[in-house]
């Protein structure tokens, strides 16, 4: 029988209203480059630029800070984006023909997205009964008139519709069909043939009457849309591509599918123009790829730029993703790493000017955006404030470092500046600069540190929405590579004709896989950092404001200590350079500590204060004394059975003889857990037992769940050595006077606690004597289960994490308390467990695999200051699911606090990138470019907080709708949360600061439920996808039907509200 353990009723009012001002969920912002752009604009008033991607987003960025979103209905690929300059209005082109305007509407100071109106082009319309093929009526292109109330619809068919803007209705009897372009034609042009779809439509720049129409065909047409006919003709025979008005509107520019392009003259006469004055193939004479677009801009100082992409000689670089920019006789080939999506100039359109006189151009391609300073001699680069491409190399792992000091922020950002001296001009040259960021100034600055498969690691200011990049350290350089070979083979070929110039910073491609950053740790107070990789190096760097030239120092530790039966079947380890190495300004390596076998490290922490660094892998963890040079300590924790951990990531080796037995047991468990099932006979009658016991419990009752029954994991499951977490700790291990402790936990649920003999510093001094380090193993604890180990954490006297390094030493957080008693939290994948100190006896526990039925995957401690109250603040336990969800639970009591949904479980690698903050913040992928951020804090919230000056038509009649859904992640599959509506039917939100200032660590108050504390920690955890991880997703019964239905789930909404 089942038995229920009944509490007290209800809840405590007092404590849930806390919890509304301590906790709340937002989706604030996404960091990145948009994930598979497919459309670019620019409104040259506003200085605002839009992208759409294919998966029906739209994001919009105006200066630093400024940024929209939203996100269409139907999860299709935006093909076209229009702005209607000045107005803050969007006209979107989905690839299903449906049309969609967007506004920029301002509430309560601050402006959001909506979508306003929907246009799908009918069939045929006119005509009752009659209906064309759909894709006569598919349209190619559209043109916002000069008037900005009227667009123009270029067709599959041929035919040109003309649209209402302010209404999305189309005007009566303005139709353009083919047939009335081919009267105008001469017979012997004709020929039977069909016009083609339309390629171009250009307006005027001075008369908003005329349309340059483009036909597949070749056709060129000037049609006066007042009078209703064909102004002037001309008779091109190539296939069109792309057209483009002169600024006099004397000169029209066309390009075509061979790869040339040709000018043409306005004559004013009325006979049809049948050459074009200049006609040429510019990477000829050999077979060339098609133009796709050609822009023409003329300057004052003299000259004019011809700007297009594509063109390339089809055999040669047929491959290659170029723009050309053409000016007298200078000509640069720039050549990017993916696809070119689209590009515009900025420049002047006034009608009064006379002259373009180009200042930048933006091209948007696949994987980055990349500006160019047309004002500037030899056009460099302008490095971007954001959008700047996160996966320029794929992210192997994350860190997030909060309240970095002033001076540690300042030589980083000095390091970046001798690193890219363009980063210095970049605010200045920005083209890109409309809106005001109406956010505070962050009171205290954040780092996200991300490292790379090609060994290098980035750093980024991620105190504000915008994402900004300070600095990236390379690790190659230490290494011999075969990267300077190759390097000088392309640079060799690429001197001739044409003139390549590489552009952009993405680079998907590594020289060496082994280079792959594993693990980082930063030290903020010491500006030291570990950096490990996949190979099993571990470097310790230190950062210098100057260049130097140093040789690094070289360790070994050997993991399996001389163990039978373990033969390494991986890769190599990376060979060093040796002798003194040139390092620029930035972090520069001291010491390199090479881990045999040489497989990629698991878990790594650092000790700046005693000099210490602890790292571990899929055999042991090692101990490293890098004041000394010297090794302290080496475990290895491989199973006997555990011959999996010796085939590495990179190797292709498997046992069939272990494959065989592994799934030969499988089968029997699964025979004798089948029988189990047939003996139990009762289980029906218990069932309804329990429905029975349900319906007769009063419902305003709480009772405590029925646990699930958890299986211990066995003892040979493979990998089971491998090191999860590492964790330093000055607390109570052997006896009642404490000391230096370094813990470890494995994928088997063992935890190593080892006493550390460290030579105390000199008072006043920074380093400790020379001495050596001595480590001692005080206690070994095994969880019952053998669940892996995700973080450890020990708690003070007053139930408070431990601070960092030197944050006691120098006044930084309050001292911890040495006189109580202290406990240890051992967080595994299935429970989270407090044992007290020195005894190691079980204290308080929760079982969230038992209780929840979910796994965890990121754990890390986290302080949350109340809404109402200045100086009153809790840390508690934050912990992400294998299902995707967060859990908030107090500290040291372990009581369930607020539980939210935040990653679908279908997306493992999100899961698995997931980085919790200090505050209550959080980052995650959303695809390989962008980091969704997101708040677990009522109180520290970054989100979008911004203004931007438009004017809209006094006659502009818009649809508005009633709901205002807040977008939480516009790539992929969002979920939706509905916004209050004030009584205009427009949104009214409860707007926060986009930084709040941080509580000072000393001023928060220890009262709390259970005892709430004024230091946190951030545990580090494994980024890695787990066998588990995989398992999850493979056997989830609801995977695929969710992944089927997924858009059908979501609330639909057409309004976007950005706070």
């Amino acid at each position: 029988m089942m038995k229920f353990r009944f509490r007290r009723q209800g809840a405590d009012p007092q404590r849930e209203k806390l919890k509304q001002e301590l906790f709340a969920f937002h989706k604030t912002v996404e960091h990145g480059f948009p994930n598979q752009p497919s459309a670019l604009a620019f409104d040259p008033e506003l200085r605002i630029m839009a992208i759409g991607t294919r998966s029906g987003a739209v994001k919009i960025y105006g200066a630093p800070g400024v940024e929209f979103t939203g996100l269409h209905r139907d999860a299709a690929t935006v093909t076209q984006m229009h702005f209607l300059p000045g107005q803050g209005r969007l006209l979107t082109l989905l690839d299903d023909s449906s049309l969609h305007l967007w506004e920029i509407v301002h509430h309560n100071g601050c402006a959001h997205l909506e979508e306003a109106l929907s246009f799908q082009l009918p069939s045929r319309p006119g005509f009752d009964g009659a209906s064309t093929p759909s894709s006569l009526t598919r349209i190619t292109v559209v043109l916002l008139m000069a008037a900005g109330n009227t667009a123009a619809l270029g067709t599959e068919g041929g035919s040109i519709y003309f649209l209402d803007v302010t209404t999305l209705t189309l005007l009566e009897r303005q139709t353009l069909s083919p047939d009335e372009v081919l009267r105008s034609v001469p017979d012997d042009y004709r020929c039977g043939k069909a016009l083609g779809p339309v390629e171009s439509l250009q307006g005027h720049l001075r008369d908003p009457t005329k349309i340059l129409i483009g036909y597949s065909r070749g056709l060129l047409v000037i049609w006066n849309q007042a009078a209703q006919c064909v102004d002037h003709i001309f008779l091109g025979n190539q296939q069109l591509e792309s057209l483009c008005w002169g600024r006099n509107s004397g000169t029209i520019i066309s390009s075509h599918s061979d790869g040339s392009y040709a000018i043409w003259p306005m004559d004013t006469g009325g006979s049809p123009t049948l050459q074009p004055s200049i006609a040429t193939i510019p990477y000829g004479p050999f077979p060339c790829k098609a133009i796709n677009k050609i822009l023409w801009r003329n300057c004052e100082s003299g000259g004019h730029f011809i700007i297009f992409s594509g063109g390339m000689p089809r055999a040669s670089y047929g491959d290659r993703h170029c723009v050309s920019v053409l000016r007298a006789e200078t000509l640069v080939t720039l050549d990017f790493t993916s696809r070119i999506i689209d590009f515009f100039t900025v420049h002047s359109t006034r009608p009064e000017d006379e002259f373009d006189d180009p200042q930048a151009l933006a091209v948007l391609l696949e994987e980055e955006l990349v500006v160019l300073d047309l004002q500037t001699p030899g056009w460099p680069s302008v490095p971007a404030p954001y959008l700047a491409p996160l996966h320029s190399s794929a992210i192997t792992c994350s860190a997030h470092v909060a309240n970095v000091p002033a001076k540690l922020w300042a030589r980083i950002v000095s390091a970046g500046e001798q690193q890219s001296p363009q980063l210095i001009s970049s605010a200045s040259s920005w083209p890109i600069t409309g809106g005001r960021n109406l956010a505070q100034e962050p009171s205290q600055r954040g780092l996200l540190l991300t490292g790379h498969e090609d060994g290098t690691v980035r750093f980024w200011d991620a105190s504000g929405v915008a994402l900004r990049p300070l600095y990236k350290l390379s690790t190659a350089g230490l290494f011999q590579t075969d990267c300077e070979h190759t390097d000088s083979l392309g640079q060799a070929a690429e001197d001739d004709w044409p003139p390549f110039r590489k552009v952009g910073c993405f680079d998907p491609y590594s020289d060496d896989p082994r280079l792959g950053v594993q693990k980082v740790a930063l030290c903020k107070y010491t500006a030291q950092m570990v950096v490990a990789g996949t190979a099993g190096q571990v470097l310790v760097l230190e950062l210098s404001d100057v260049p130097t030239e140093q040789a690094v120092s070289v360790a070994s530790i050997d993991l399996l200590q001389d163990r039978e039966g373990f033969t390494w079947k991986g890769h190599e380890r990376l060979s060093p350079r040796t002798g003194p190495l040139p390092w620029p300004a930035g972090f520069q390596p001291r010491v390199l500590v090479q881990c045999l076998p040489p497989a990629a490290v698991t878990a790594v922490t650092l000790h700046a204060e005693w000099s210490l660094v602890a790292f571990g892998t899929s055999h042991g963890f090692g101990l490293f004394d890098y004041q000394r040079k010297s090794p302290v300590l080496a475990r290895c924790t491989l199973h006997p059975n555990d011959s999996l951990a010796m085939e590495g990531p990179l190797s292709r080796v498997k046992s069939l003889k272990k494959s065989l037995r592994q799934s030969f047991r499988r089968i029997r468990k699964s025979r004798v857990s089948g029988k189990k099932r047939v003996a139990n006979a009762n289980s029906k009658l218990q069932e309804a037992n329990a429905q029975l016991a349900e319906q007769a419990c009063p419902h305003d009752v709480e009772m405590t769940p029925v646990q699930r029954r958890i299986e211990p994991r066995s003892a040979d499951d493979s990998l089971s050595g491998v090191v999860r977490c590492l964790y330093f700790a000055d607390t109570f291990l052997r006896d009642a006077h404490h000391g230096p402790t370094m813990w470890a936990g494995t994928n088997s649920g063992s935890v190593f606690a080892y006493a550390l003999e460290v030579p105390a510093a000199v008072a006043g001094g920074e380093k400790r004597p020379e001495r050596a380090v001595e480590a001692v193993l005080g206690k070994e604890v095994q969880l019952m289960h053998r669940a892996p180990v995700v973080a450890i954490a020990v708690l003070d006297g007053r139930g408070r994490p431990l601070p960092e390094p030197y944050e006691a030493s120098r006044d930084l957080a309050q001292a911890p308390d040495m006189q109580g008693g202290h406990a240890v939290l051992i967080a595994s994948e299935e429970q989270f467990k407090v044992f007290t100190l020195p005894k190691v006896s079980a204290k308080t526990k929760f079982k969230l695999t038992a209780h929840e039925g979910c796994r965890v995957r990121k754990v890390a401690l986290a302080t949350f200051a109340s809404v109402a109250c200045e100086d009153y603040a809790e840390t508690c336990l934050a912990c992400l699911t294998n299902l995707g969800d967060v859990h908030v639970f107090s500290v040291p009591g372990l009581r369930p606090q607020v539980q939210y949904s935040c990653i679908r479980k279908e997306d493992i690698s999100g899961i698995a990138s997931c980085v919790f903050t200090r505050h209550g913040q959080g980052f995650y992928l959303i695809s390989p470019s962008e980091f969704e951020r997101f708040s677990l804090s009522a109180r520290n919230i970054t989100e979008p907080l911004c203004s931007l000056d438009i004017s809209w038509p006094r006659d502009a009649t818009r649809a508005r709708v009633q709901e205002s859904p807040k977008l939480s992640q516009a790539n992929g599959n969002p979920s939706i949360i509905l916004a209050p509506q004030s009584r205009d039917g427009s949104p009214d939100p409860t707007l926060k600061g986009a930084d709040t200032p941080e509580l000072p660590e000393s001023t928060l108050s220890p009262m709390s439920i259970d005892s709430a504390t004024s230091a946190d920690t951030t545990l580090d955890t494994t980024g890695d996808v787990t066998v588990e991880d995989v398992k999850d997703f493979l056997g989830s019964e609801e995977s695929e039907r969710n992944l089927r239905n997924l858009t059908e789930d979501e609330a639909p909404t057409c309004t976007i509200l950005i706070k």
